[in-house]
């Protein structure tokens, strides 16, 4: 969004997109004031309610900002106590927490300006005491302690949801912005500045476009209960380029227009310890058009260009779910092996496999029964696969295991022949690679190995095998007994 160095901005809707929101409100579409989404209303309230807190503590209401949910803090429901539309909270985040406060599975706190951010103290607004906190557009420097605070958070089962705005918005005139804060915040910390969440905020400012959502059909982020999410809106905004091989969990889920794979993404997941992160790069989505007197504010939560109440309330959702104790643990997970036919004692049962690898052959015995799954072992150029598409669900660590023996007869200290652990999305896209083995691995007997897959925990994937063999001499590549353990 627009910061106060933009003289001219009007931050009015296009003509095309206002004609698009009277039609739809002359088809019987909810007026822009309502701002709930019938989704958020009709939802019926959690046994165990999700506790966020809000950031008020780094200028979120400089300039023409207003990025709170309501002017009563730290708790909102001093305002209004049953709050029913936007208005009855004051703030241009107000539609936000009221569709969270309505849904009844959410209390909600503000973090007041002069307050600091702290973690494991005895503070009722520590992290500690929350599940997910929300950074929108943070205009100053978190201190040290402040950065170790939030990674802390974070490693340990907090949701982050970081929303930034284009490069220069420096809204307080302090020289930092939201670009410079959460970048400083990732790099320049005690806990961990090598990438930590897979991705970087780009210095950019991005005037006007409309990106679009990937066509993820599995992902709690575009498809939670508070509604599909098809794209959103940029008005001046930013986005960040991933860097899966630093964290494989990072995924871009909001692209800006002709943009794809690693650059341009404007709304990206990721996970770090046992929590989650999520990043959106422009204030004006989160923006509801309503606030306090004197503020020039932007209707971009209504707006018909994107969907971005379902994917605020939805990112919501899923940041509140990860698992551990950094944010109060509120989603449970029940323990327990989610493979089909882990043995192989079913043949094939269960898996997508290249013919006749899952077998008794005597050539390889198997670790235990009388099946398992030999890969390889042709000696010619050759590549052999073993799949499996599993739920892992939020709140869970979790943790393929699987019994694994090489044997080559390959020579040298060169890997010729591969097998690669893959994780999939719906797509068939390569998410990751967590393990590769090689003839250079050989060893008589079995080994048992395993691969964390805590990154993933709330989607579904599928979980792949990849045997590939040279064109001269033989590396077999033989599993059984696998696990996915969930806890």
């Amino acid at each position: 969004m627009l910061g106060p160095l933009r003289s001219g901005r009007s931050r009015r809707r296009t003509a095309a997109a206002l004609t698009a929101l009277g039609a739809l409100v002359a088809a019987g579409g909810a007026a822009a004031e309502a701002a709930t989404p019938p989704a958020a209303t009709a939802r019926t309230a959690a046994a165990t309610q999700h506790r966020v807190l809000f950031d008020n503590s780094k200028a979120e209401t400089a300039g023409n900002a207003d990025w709170i949910i309501g002017t009563s803090q730290p708790d909102p429901l001093g305002q209004n106590p049953s709050p029913s539309t936007e208005k009855d909270w004051t703030g241009a985040l107000s539609s936000w927490g009221v569709a969270l406060q309505k849904s009844g599975g959410y209390a909600l706190k503000t973090l007041p300006s002069g307050n600091s951010i702290t973690y494991g103290t005895s503070s009722a607004l520590d992290l500690k005491n929350f599940d997910t906190f929300v950074m929108p557009e943070p205009n100053v420097l978190l201190s040290a302690a402040e950065k170790t605070a939030v990674m802390q958070f974070v490693k340990n089962g907090g949701g982050l949801f970081l929303i930034s705005d284009h490069t220069g918005s420096d809204r307080n005139n302090d020289g930092a912005d939201a670009v410079q804060v959460i970048n400083d915040l990732m790099n320049n910390n005690s806990v961990d500045s090598t990438d930590p969440f897979g991705f970087s905020v780009d210095s950019l400012n991005i005037a006007t476009d409309n990106p679009r959502a990937i066509g993820d059909s599995t992902d709690p982020v575009l498809n939670g209960s508070f509604g599909k999410v098809t794209g959103s809106i940029i008005r001046n905004g930013t986005t960040v380029t991933l860097k899966p091989a630093d964290n494989a969990a990072a995924k871009g889920l909001v692209y800006r227009t002709g943009s794809s794979g690693n650059t341009g993404a404007f709304f990206a997941t990721s996970a770090f310890g046992s929590g989650r992160v999520a990043f959106w790069g422009d204030s004006s989505p989160i923006d509801d058009g309503t606030g306090q007197s004197g503020n020039t504010l932007y209707d971009g939560w209504n707006d018909p260009a994107g969907t971005d109440a379902a994917l605020a309330l939805n990112a919501t959702e899923w940041l509140s779910g990860a698992a551990g104790s950094g944010g109060g643990g509120t989603t449970s997970c029940t323990a327990g092996q989610l493979l089909a036919n882990p043995g192989f004692e079913s043949g094939g049962s269960g898996w997508t496999a290249t013919s006749g690898i899952v077998n008794t052959s005597a050539g390889e015995p198997a670790h235990s029964g009388a099946y398992k799954a030999w890969l390889g072992g042709k000696g010619t150029a050759h590549t052999d696969t073993l799949s499996q598409q599993v739920t892992i669900p939020a709140g869970c660590a979790a943790s393929l295991g699987f019994q694994l023996h090489i044997d080559t007869a390959e020579t040298g200290g060169t890997a010729y022949d591969t097998l690669k652990v893959q994780v999939l999305n719906a797509s068939g896209t390569v998410l990751a690679t967590p393990a590769t083995y090689s003839n250079l691995n050989a060893a008589s007997g079995y080994t048992p190995r395993s691969v964390d897959l805590g990154a993933y925990a709330g989607q579904t994937v599928t979980l792949k095998f990849t045997a590939t063999e040279g064109s001269k001499l033989q590396t077999s590549f033989v599993l059984d007994d696998t696990a996915l353990t969930v806890s």
